[in-house]
């Protein structure tokens, strides 16, 4: 049994589906799930269902979930202890986000980390909220950029910075409030949606604010990613409730929401006020000194601007 696949198979569980982990590990799906096929047979059992649509873990898949989350942290434990002892020139460090992330250029950041510590690995996941705790808590990542709303971190995290996105209204050019400017929630009732999947950290903050003033929306079409998203809206299939910057990355109207104010929080956060990870520490400091680098474009916003040249992959 080899660490890369164990930590193959808990990809799979974390993020649901076999492209998705093989996106996150940065290996090819078939690669992936060749992997966990070698696990399963060293194993003698297999360990996911794969008839219905996602990976369903087997009896045997949730028995060893645990004892491969335990193994993958004493690894992170063996490599936080050389790194202690060798001055940064080398270790690894894994930071999870959520998709929608905006208050921060996550990829700017971390190439101004990456010319400082060139010799610091970096693994970034990106995951609903829900996953990225129990990546946290399970020690499979050091550091995390969460959506909360209005719930607390649980106990055994820290919050180490937050920011507050305001909400807004993502609609085509042609539609009847792409130049109102404003907008009740109470204006909405008839207006086909589009979503994210249910469960992710945006779902969740846009059902909490339309629950809170009766909103019953009516989803047209749900998504997994961002640009699908934008793309839909721009095609007139239906409007979103985004964070002000997605819109305007996007470059598509956006209309405040009125009564009542509806900003989000995000958190930036890990496991203790230290992280014992030398690396964690140092991307960390890094993170929270106010130095990074100038805001850029963000990803959408660079896909965006890949497609207006040609690329439609």
């Amino acid at each position: 049994m080899e660490i890369r696949q164990v930590r193959h198979f808990v990809a799979v569980t974390t993020h649901g589906s076999f492209t998705a982990a093989a996106r996150a590990e940065v290996i090819v799906q078939s690669a992936l799930s060749a992997s966990i096929r070698k696990l399963e047979r060293e194993l003698g059992a297999e360990l996911f269902e794969r008839t219905g649509r996602r990976p369903v873990l087997t009896p045997a898949g949730a028995a060893f979930l645990p004892a491969a989350r335990a193994l993958l942290a004493e690894e992170a434990s063996a490599r936080e202890a050389v790194s202690a002892v060798t001055g940064l020139t080398s270790g690894r460090v894994a930071i999870g986000t959520i998709q929608t992330l905006t208050s921060v250029d996550l990829p700017a950041e971390l190439a101004a980390f990456h010319r400082v510590w060139p010799g610091i690995q970096i693994s970034v996941i990106d995951a609903t909220t829900a996953g990225l705790l129990d990546a946290l808590l399970a020690r499979e990542i050091d550091l995390a950029y969460l959506a909360l709303d209005d719930s607390a971190l649980p106990g055994g995290l820290t919050g180490f910075a937050s920011w507050q996105e305001e909400l807004v209204l993502m609609t085509s050019p042609e539609h009847r409030l792409a130049g109102a400017g404003r907008t009740l929630l109470s204006d909405l009732v008839a207006e086909p949606f589009v979503d994210f999947r249910a469960g992710t950290g945006l779902e969740t903050s846009v059902h909490r604010l339309a629950a809170g003033c009766g909103l019953h929306r009516r989803i047209t079409c749900e998504v997994t990613q961002i640009r699908l998203l934008a793309d839909l809206v721009r095609a007139g299939i239906g409007v979103a409730i985004v964070p002000r910057q997605v819109a305007e990355w996007a470059g598509l109207p956006s209309v405040r929401i009125r009564q009542p104010d509806p900003p989000r929080t995000v958190v930036l956060a890990g496991r203790s006020p230290a992280p014992a990870n030398p690396a964690a520490g140092a991307l960390l400091a890094h993170l929270t000194s106010g130095s990074g680098p100038a805001r850029t474009r963000s990803p959408l916003q660079r896909l965006t601007a890949s497609r207006t040249n040609g690329d439609r992959s």
